[in-house]
């Protein structure tokens, strides 16, 4: 007990003689002893944890000693101490700017701390170091996020890195990022560098970030819009072989596609994702689980207002075949409505770029003056093929809107004596469903209706608002996984889609209830992406291993 008091005192004296000596240089044998002092009393390293970061700007020549012994602090066994230290960490910086990088490096990797109190020092050391040098702390930081070592531990600490710039760093990103254009241009370097290995939904939360930086916003030039549209170009992987067995590509092409059509809307080209979809996997749709198929009408449908013209005359054929797939000619037949209202509505927005394109497919006469008007040809029995599915989908929606109108009567009904919870919910989850059919339906009629003429019109703008899109602002969504997070999902399937029969997860359930409910008639789905991460994960592999020092 004795030896620790001395210690302590003898720590004290060197302290005093170091805040009183004018020229600090002189008194390089009392850093040494607060430096020796690391190994001593726990009270000794406390102390010391707080004296080496107070005079190391003083002693160059001593540095490197100076932070290996504050590093052994920090991985004290007595939690005092090694909270003491991590408080110290920013310090070693305030003079010495140079060893920003190398502090925030190990800070980062002590973000694995169990300890509350231990981690939020961590944290608020990091936060210090980032007011401190915003530039040199963030490359310091994205360093774990793209940088490929051994896997174990350091794995962890990536996602720890990640967490944190989650939640501490992009919702600060108005006070850290100055100056604001420099620092979001560089914050932004840093992502697309880091963009080779995550996963989806750590894709998706860097893409929602870079959106919502002003470079990229409402005022953005064209050009800039067009790099994030790239950016989600390249991660889509465009240039692979499709193989429709692969469900981690045709996540992430979905995941992909989603994320874009907001760039869309602003200006971003949406071509090399539809040149894509129409070349590989249009073909083999009906190799495509069920949800994923739906998935891809609705993403086919959300982008096309926004399909140039030479693209949507490749595209037409296409689409054309698939709504002759889809739209019966008999009433007897079964027809999956979401599939319909995806179908017109990409067949509206793309036909209207390119209505004379839908002379020699659907025996249409719009003249425009052009050899590819084809008017010289006879393509009536197309025109009397496509006006008498349009008929049949027409009394089809207007017969399934009776049953369902009908039956919300019924839920209604039923929600007044509804004792528990359970069926309660049961009743509301039926009601919102027939209430999105009832969309769906109308959404049909009103994208049938205008295409019985020998000359159409086609809607090519925003009047038409998808089913689900409506759905999901009303509606409590399902959820579905996308990597780790969560999308909201709700949508309409016709009596025969296969995913209401496999019952699978929150939408499985709806088609069950309304299978009961409303005669066979379903309603459900999801929009999917990348899946979780583990060492096989979606979007790539990853090794690291790096140590403190």
């Amino acid at each position: 007990m004795a030896d620790a008091a001395d210690d302590i005192e003898k720590l004290y004296q060197y302290g005093e003689r170091l805040n009183e000596a004018k020229d600090k240089t002189q008194n390089e044998e009392d850093y040494k002893g607060i430096i020796a002092a690391a190994k001593g009393s726990i009270k000794a390293k406390q102390l010391a944890a707080q004296l080496i970061p107070r005079f190391f700007k003083y002693f160059p020549q001593l540095q490197h000693s100076a932070v290996d012994a504050h590093l052994d602090l920090c991985e004290e066994e007595e939690l005092g101490v090694r909270v003491q230290a991590i408080r110290g960490l920013p310090l070693f910086c305030k003079d010495t700017p140079e060893y920003v990088s190398k502090i925030v490096d190990i800070l980062a990797q002590l973000l694995m701390a169990e300890e509350n109190v231990e981690r939020d020092a961590v944290q608020k050391a990091l936060m210090s170091l980032l007011r401190q040098d915003v530039k040199a702390s963030l490359t310091a930081l994205f360093k774990h996020v793209a940088s490929g070592v051994d896997e174990g531990t350091y794995e962890n600490i990536r996602e720890k890195v990640l967490n944190f710039i989650r939640d501490k760093v992009f919702p600060l990103k108005s006070e850290l990022l100055k100056p604001q254009e420099q620092m979001e241009r560089h914050i932004t370097d840093l992502i697309k560098k880091s963009l080779q290995d995550v996963t989806g939904a750590e894709f998706k939360m860097f893409i929602d970030f870079l959106k919502s930086l002003s470079i990229f916003g409402d005022k953005a030039p064209p050009e800039r819009i067009e790099e994030l549209t790239e950016t989600i170009e390249g991660q889509a992987d465009l240039d692979a072989q499709f193989d429709v067995s692969d469900g981690d590509h045709i996540d992430r092409l979905l995941t992909c596609i989603c994320l874009a059509i907001p760039f869309f809307m602003k200006g971003g080209s949406n071509s090399k994702f539809l040149i894509y979809v129409n070349k590989h996997i249009i073909p083999v749709l009906d190799k495509l689980p069920e949800d994923r198929k739906l998935d891809l009408l609705k993403n086919l449908a959300e982008s096309s207002p926004y399909t140039a013209p030479q693209d949507s005359r490749q595209i037409l054929p296409s689409i054309v075949q698939l709504l002759k797939k889809y739209m019966p000619r008999k009433k007897t037949e079964e027809m999956n409505f979401t599939y319909v209202e995806c179908l017109l509505y990409t067949f509206h927005h793309l036909a209207s770029k390119a209505p004379n394109a839908t002379n020699s497919l659907c025996g249409y006469k719009i003249v425009t003056g052009q050899p590819s008007d084809r008017l010289g040809e006879d393509f009536s029995d197309y025109y009397k093929d496509f006006i008498e599915r349009l008929t049949c989908v027409e009394e089809l929606s207007r017969a399934t809107m009776k049953k369902l109108t009908q039956g919300m009567d019924e839920h209604n009904k039923a929600m007044a004596v509804a004792v528990s919870d359970e069926a309660k919910e049961r009743i509301k989850i039926q009601k919102q469903n027939a209430t999105t059919g009832l969309r769906t339906c109308n959404n049909i009629l009103a994208m049938t209706q205008p295409l019985h003429a020998k000359s159409p019109t086609f809607i090519g703008d925003k009047r038409i608002n998808l089913s689900w899109k409506e759905a999901t602002k009303s509606s409590k969504p399902s959820a579905t996984t996308i990597a780790g997070g969560k999308r909201p999902a709700t949508a309409v399937n016709g009596s025969n889609n296969n995913a209401a029969k496999k019952g699978r997860g929150a939408g499985g359930l709806q088609n069950q209830l309304m299978n009961r409910a409303l005669e066979g008639i379903s309603y459900g789905g999801r929009i999917s992406g990348g899946r979780g991460r583990g060492r096989g994960r979606v979007w790539g592999g990853r090794g690291r291993g790096r140590g403190y020092r």
